[in-house]
């Protein structure tokens, strides 16, 4: 195209030149000016420096002399079946007497006189071809004007007796007898009584040619006619101007027959055939669009619809099924498609995802430090802080506070770091648990039933459940006093440091323990064992560390797995592993004269070691529960019988619509009703599938049912408020500061000295900044200005201070971008494969960046042949075609050229490569920017030449909407394209499944190439 164009440009040129003339003087027109010596019948056609005489249509000659062509000296006397006269110029058919000119200008066609005042006949008119003849009713007879009647008589041989034996005329002569005579045109017969027509009169009853003989006018025909079978009328044929039939025409023994095709129907003139709107009549049977064609129509769908095989029905198209639809997640929706990113990430180029910085907003909210990362960000404090419940703001941490509840106060020892010990009650700003005890610890308690040792871990709070797999979980419960040591990461939500803190570090176990033929399977304990042991529990004695075996922190793991016996056919027995460790916290008051801290530390140690050994004991005999909202769950189960559909999911899951789900956040999985339960007030749960709900931070009980976050408890502090630690009683934010959100322990100073309108702002716009800044700008506290966002960046609001980085490697085309659509990947897309791949345009679906300059090289394999399918193409023509796709042999301009475009393009195009390589470059310049392209490609074995091109250049591949859609379905051009890399996967779709993806027309152009080109010759 591209080398067509410029060729066409280049010969504008040159004409454009020689009409110049060489000297520069202007071309004298003597056409114009009547300087010209054409003959008066010949045209004057002006050439450059001269000009040309061309004789009229209808003569002949050399331009300068011209004569009259005689065109009814041809053998088809110009093809007038009567009478041919020439004229300067051209010539005109006439008809004898008693026939009319036709519609063509050349055939004849009888005059019925009758239809005209009788044909002034008295009494019956008779029409014949040429002429017509009256006659009268019985008692009368014609007289010698031919129209009249005369009564006839019945007495003597004279011209008044009917039976006076003349054909025509009757004279009487002076000896009384009659005598016989014809009307003109005709000759008395030798009887000298009957008539015998000729030529003269009505040309003989023929229609076209008559001719005298001895036995009277003998009819013919002009050329291409024939003659009826009444030997007179001459009859249209076939073999004349298709017997002026628009379609199909058939030779009959009384004319021509003319017929239509299906799609017309046959209008009243016999001849002509008109087109059947078929979209008139119930849309044509369409779904969506119905357009009618010539003969036939065509049904379309609605964007985002695909037709059916039928031609009629349109099926929406599921784009989430393709590959590369979404980079996250898809949703796919009647006649479209929503692309959806994870938490953390945000939405660019329409489909893609990328990053959030959401430290460049406001620094994420953080009171110092802010570090971006994958799908979320942290904050981070200076040495000596720590982070508070919010995850946002810093907390002192140069001292230690142990909080006792004495009589419902919240009494907290403070540990200065000078070794002081003060004494502070915080009534008004720290409130105590329900019942004015401390947090609840996990408890590890062991006692013995019927002989059996039995123990169970209570777990109060802070329970984590991981299902690792479906033969392994791993459980923690507890907060471990050094953070990091365990293998889950977990959030502390106090809102200052809790009881537990302590100045000792703890004492740690490490315990491993086997349960044969068991599998890992956190279920909810028997009811009826539950009973029977609760029963023999009063008879059994209690262990050691029943009443002081409080942990800080425990993390159990479990792992299944089948060991089959040495030596036996026996089948693989399910046995498994619990790897378990403990935390455990010093208590400093046990200490004393007669067991200092190290005495105390042994003996704790000791025992949670003889409570670790009747743990074993319990485990081995498969008698450990573990204590979770009310629920005794085993840690393991024999798979004695078969799972029912609601124990075939994993603890934390429930079965709907045939699935297993986790329970969602903001609710917990209750063992005792199998189904998930909304977390009370009071509590909330932000993890998916878990088996308790955690307290919230604040215990005032206040928030909703299905808290999903901290946030949601309850009794925080709204935007624009403040408090030491989040909660209520709060405090508004000063003049010249601000609070966007809820639950935290300080305010955002305006800066530059900048005051805010009120107190308990809650944004930036609430500083009386002195320039209220557009989107694309940000203000600048210090120099109280609005600078532009630098580019990969952007701004949407007006009056922010700050400017958000660019999701994921995306940056913008220019400063000042108010959207984050103007962030665009820069990346030239693509995979080039050998057999297949596709090209793509940086950004793609989303418009491409400014000043790209892709290059992809396809190099095939030897004696393979590329075929490229351009479904569509959207590229700006209003920049003078600064941004081009080529495609050619080299990366030299002059190498052979396949495709070169700089405009849009929404019909589809197929097309093979001129060169067995392809050097392919996109380049865009600063101007406008589009949609792009994404260009499929697929090789082939060069033996399939000659049908590619057949195929891709029949302009029928093109002509039907519904061929155009197969050329943009991502589906069925990855069906054809792995058919053409390699042949035998035809194979593997039968004849059905290939009806069902094309529709008839598109499988019959195909069959009709494939089956030319494998039997070339039949």
């Amino acid at each position: 195209m591209g080398s067509a164009a410029f060729s066409r440009d280049v010969c504008l040129v040159l004409l454009l030149l020689n009409s110049c003339g060489a000297t520069g003087t202007a071309d004298a027109d003597e056409c114009s000016e009547a300087t010209d010596d054409c003959h008066i019948d010949a045209l004057c056609q002006n050439t450059p420096k001269s000009f040309k005489c061309i004789c009229k249509a209808g003569y002949k000659g050399d331009g300068k002399h011209c004569e009259d062509m005689d065109e009814c000296e041809n053998e088809y006397n110009g093809g007038c079946v009567h009478e041919c006269i020439n004229i300067p110029g051209n010539y005109r058919c006439t008809c004898y007497d008693g026939f009319m000119l036709a519609h063509d200008g050349h055939n004849c066609l009888d005059v019925d006189e009758c239809l005209d005042n009788n044909g002034g006949c008295q009494q019956v008119c008779v029409n014949t071809m040429g002429s017509y003849e009256c006659q009268c009713t019985d008692g009368f007879f014609l007289s010698d004007n031919q129209h009249t009647c005369i009564h006839r008589s019945e007495d003597g041989m004279n011209c008044m007796n009917k039976d006076h034996g003349c054909a025509h005329i009757c004279r009487e002569t002076p000896k009384g007898r009659v005598a016989c005579e014809c009307r003109p045109g005709y000759e008395l017969h030798s009887n000298q009584r009957d008539c015998t027509l000729t030529c003269n009169y009505g040309n003989g009853g023929c229609q076209h040619i008559c001719e005298d003989t001895d036995v009277g006018p003998v009819c013919s025909c002009h050329q291409k006619y024939a003659l009826h079978s009444d030997s007179k009328t001459c009859i249209e044929t076939c073999a004349v101007n298709n017997g002026g039939c628009d379609r199909t025409c058939k030779d009959t023994a009384t004319g021509v027959r003319c017929s239509c095709p299906v799609g017309f129907t046959l209008q009243p003139d016999g001849k002509t055939c008109k087109d059947i709107d078929e979209c008139q009549e119930n849309n044509g049977g369409c779904d969506h669009f119905c357009r009618n064609t010539v003969g036939s129509f065509e049904c379309s769908c609605q964007k985002g619809f695909k037709l059916l095989t039928n031609e009629r029905s349109c099926q929406d198209i599921d784009e989430c099924s393709f590959e590369r639809t979404c980079d996250h997640t898809c949703i796919n929706y009647p006649g479209s498609y929503e692309c959806k990113c994870n938490n953390g990430y945000t939405l660019y180029g329409l489909t893609h995802c990328g990053d959030i910085d959401e430290c460049s907003i406001n620094n994420g909210s953080c009171e110092h430090g802010c570090v971006n990362t994958q799908g979320g960000y942290e904050c981070v404090c200076p040495s000596g802080q720590k982070l508070h419940w919010n995850r946002k703001d810093c907390i002192g941490n140069d001292l230690d506070l142990t909080h006792l509840c004495r009589d419902g106060v919240c009494v907290c020892v403070c540990v200065c770091c000078h070794g002081c010990t003060t004494l502070l009650v915080l009534s008004e700003l720290v409130k105590c648990l329900v019942n004015g005890k401390p947090a609840p610890r996990a408890q590890l308690s062991c006692t013995k039933v019927g002989g059996v040792e039995v123990c169970s871990l209570s777990c109060p709070s802070k329970a984590l459940f991981l299902a690792d797999s479906e033969n392994s979980y791993t459980l923690s419960c507890g907060v471990p006093v050094q953070p990091g040591k365990t293998s889950q990461k977990r959030n502390d939500t106090s809102p200052v440091q809790s009881c537990a803190d302590t100045l000792s570090p703890p004492i740690k176990q490490k315990a491993r323990f086997k349960i044969k033929d068991a599998k890992c399977h956190l279920k909810p304990r028997n009811q009826e064992k539950h009973r029977d042991s609760s029963k023999h529990s009063v008879q059994g004695g209690q262990f050691p560390c029943t009443d002081n075996c409080q942990v800080t922190f425990v993390n159990l793991k479990c792992d299944s797995s089948k060991k089959r016996r040495r030596g036996r056919k026996s089948p693989s027995k399910e046995v498994s592993h619990i790897t378990a460790e403990f935390e455990m916290e010093m208590k400093d008051e046990e200490a004393s004269d007669s067991c200092n801290m190290e005495c105390v530390r042994e003996k704790m140690k000791q025992r949670l070691q003889s409570a670790i050994r009747t743990l074993r004991k319990s485990i081995n005999k498969q008698q450990f529960y573990i204590q979770v909202s009310g629920t005794a769950y085993e840690v393991a189960q024999r798979a004695a019988r078969q799972p029912d559909a609601a124990e075939a999911c994993s603890t934390g899951q429930v079965l709907m619509d045939g699935k297993c789900v986790s329970c969602p956040v903001g609710t917990f999985y209750s063992g005792d009703q199998q189904q998930c339960v909304q977390c009370p007030v009071g509590t909330y749960q932000d993890t998916e599938g878990q088996l308790s709900c955690e307290p919230c931070p604040s215990t005032e009980g206040q928030g909703a049912v299905g808290a999903k976050n901290v946030s949601e408890c309850g009794g925080q502090c709204p935007a624009g408020h403040f408090s030491f630690d989040g909660f209520r009683p709060c405090q508004p934010c000063p003049l010249g500061a601000f609070q966007p959100e809820s639950g935290r322990v300080l305010c955002f100073a305006c800066g530059g000295g900048i005051m805010t309108k009120k107190v308990g702002s809650t944004s930036f716009r609430d500083c009386e900044a002195k320039v209220h800044c557009a989107p694309g700008h940000y203000y600048n506290s210090a120099t109280h200005r609005c600078i532009r966002c630098p580019p990969g960046t952007y701004q949407a609001e007006f009056g922010q201070n700050y400017c958000i980085t660019c999701p994921g490697n995306t940056t913008t085309d220019f400063d000042g971008a108010t959207n984050v659509s103007h962030c665009k990947n820069q990346v030239c897309g693509g995979e080039l494969g050998e057999l297949m791949g596709y090209i793509e345009s940086p950004n793609y679906p989303g418009d491409y960046p400014s000043n790209v300059d892709c290059v992809w090289t396809i190099n095939p394999a030897n004696k393979r042949r590329i075929l490229i399918v351009v479904p569509e193409i959207f590229l700006p023509i209003e920049d003078e075609c600064g941004d081009v796709l080529v495609m050619r042999k080299s990366a030299m301009p002059t190498s052979v050229t396949t495709y070169e475009t700089c405009q849009t393009y929404e019909r589809p195009i197929a097309f093979t490569s001129r060169s067995r390589k392809l050097w392919i470059q996109f380049r865009s310049n600063e101007g406008n920017s589009g949609k792009g392209f994404q260009v499929p490609y697929v090789t082939y074995d060069e033996d399939y030449q000659r049908l590619i091109e057949d195929i891709v250049r029949d302009g029928r591949l093109y002509a039907s909407e519904n061929h155009q859609e197969i050329l943009k379905d991502k589906k069925l051009i990855k069906a054809l394209f792995e058919v053409l890399a390699n042949p035998h996967n035809y194979f593997h779709s039968t004849v059905q499944e290939s009806k069902a993806m094309f529709p008839r027309s598109f499988i019959k152009l195909l069959r009709s190439k494939v089956t030319r080109f494998l039997r070339p010759y039949k």
